[in-house]
């Protein structure tokens, strides 16, 4: 009898723990161009909530907005904004491949994003959930104005302006290149003119995005960065 009890404990012990079912979905932006999206799996268990945490690290933004999802006509989301809890788990949204959605930030000037199912699929051996695995596009800065604002922004600071502040910092170099020395910094007027355009250029810069990075993006969700954006909106 003992064996029985210990061949019957021994197989029980053997079958592996259920594993949730990991989801693709691809996220875009509406209302910008050229195209910025992202490509993210998650467990099926997440919570809109949870979800709204790796949007937020995909995306680059910091979670200080409020925030909704439109799912089957039901809005989900931050209480403030009346819609239903967003705890409630994506498996419970019965979403087919190809099924789409509404996730919005910053409900003032929102900006509005499409997802998409693409597939579920089996957890691969090694894989940390969540994870994001594609993207393309700078993601526009928080409180940037939305979508055409910003747009016309980084038009801006993409144009005429940066070109002439760039040929001026080439001219910088050259002059020091010329003289083999950094005596022209001993003028003060001079080291006030680079400043304001070195000050110049990092503000052309911030308006074009935060670039994605991949590796950089991923150790988020390891440090569990998810968790602490989805309840930071203000």
């Amino acid at each position: 009898m003992d064996s029985d009890i210990r061949r019957s404990s021994s197989a029980t012990n053997s079958v592996p723990d259920e594993q949730p079912t990991i989801l693709q979905f691809r996220i875009w932006l509406k209302g910008v161009s050229p195209m910025i999206w992202r490509r993210v799996q998650v467990p099926s268990t997440m919570t809109l909530r949870e979800f709204h945490g790796v949007l937020q690290v995909a995306m680059g933004w910091e979670g200080i907005h409020l925030y909704q999802f439109t799912a089957h006509t039901v809005r989900y989301g931050s209480w403030e904004t009346a819609a239903a809890s967003a705890d409630i788990v994506l498996d419970a949204l019965t979403l087919r491949k190809s099924s789409r959605f509404l996730y919005e930030y910053d409900l003032n000037i929102p900006w509005e994003q499409e997802v998409r199912l693409e597939e579920s699929r089996s957890p691969k051996p090694g894989t940390h959930y969540p994870c994001c695995i594609g993207s393309d596009g700078n993601c526009p800065p928080e409180d940037s104005g939305g979508p055409d604002v910003w747009m016309r922004q980084r038009d801006t600071a993409l144009g005429l302006e940066q070109d002439e502040d760039v040929a001026t910092a080439l001219e910088f170099i050259a002059e020091i290149n010329d003289a083999k020395s950094l005596a022209i910094f001993d003028n003060p007027s001079r080291r006030e003119e680079l400043r304001e355009l070195l000050d110049r250029i990092k503000k052309h810069i911030a308006l074009t995005g935060r670039p994605y990075e991949r590796r950089e993006v991923n150790k988020r969700p390891r440090q569990d960065e998810h968790l602490t954006l989805m309840h930071q909106q203000i």
